[in-house]
């Protein structure tokens, strides 16, 4: 089976739908193409901008999910942005928070149920904090 993302006019994924696989082979070469399949899709659904995606993340960085977007100029899906403060890196498709990764977790901490949280109107306070170790659950 292959997806398909719909996109609007601001390349934010609309919906993804699922067609058959010989909707997207050239009859000719026997070979997939996304431009047969988006073709099919426009056929079906109506005139839109369509990209494949794959279930399983093997290209584009990750599923189309509705709400995120694709971007063109690194060839991915990406998820919207969870904080007004974090930003993009392209190397990951995907967003990153001002003061880098996560805080890894000690043993301790771990069977303690504690988890790091980013805590953005911390962060707008104080530029120097924005992770906060919480119990999981709260």
């Amino acid at each position: 089976m292959a997806h398909f993302a719909r996109l609007d006019e601001n390349n934010i994924v609309t919906d993804v739908f699922v067609i058959d696989d010989r909707d997207t082979t050239d009859l000719v070469t026997g070979l997939e193409s996304e431009d047969i399949g988006a073709a099919f899709c426009n056929n079906l659904f109506g005139n839109a901008t369509w990209k494949k995606t794959s279930y399983n993340g093997r290209f584009r960085y990750r599923y189309a999910g509705i709400g995120y977007s694709y971007n063109e100029e690194i060839d991915a899906f990406v998820p919207p942005q969870p904080y007004p403060s974090w930003v993009m890196d392209n190397s990951i498709a995907g967003w990153i928070s001002p003061l880098g990764q996560k805080p890894t977790l000690t043993e301790e901490q771990i069977a303690s149920n504690l988890a790091y949280f980013w805590n953005e109107d911390a962060y707008q306070a104080d530029n120097t904090v924005g992770w906060e170790l919480r119990t999981l659950g709260e």
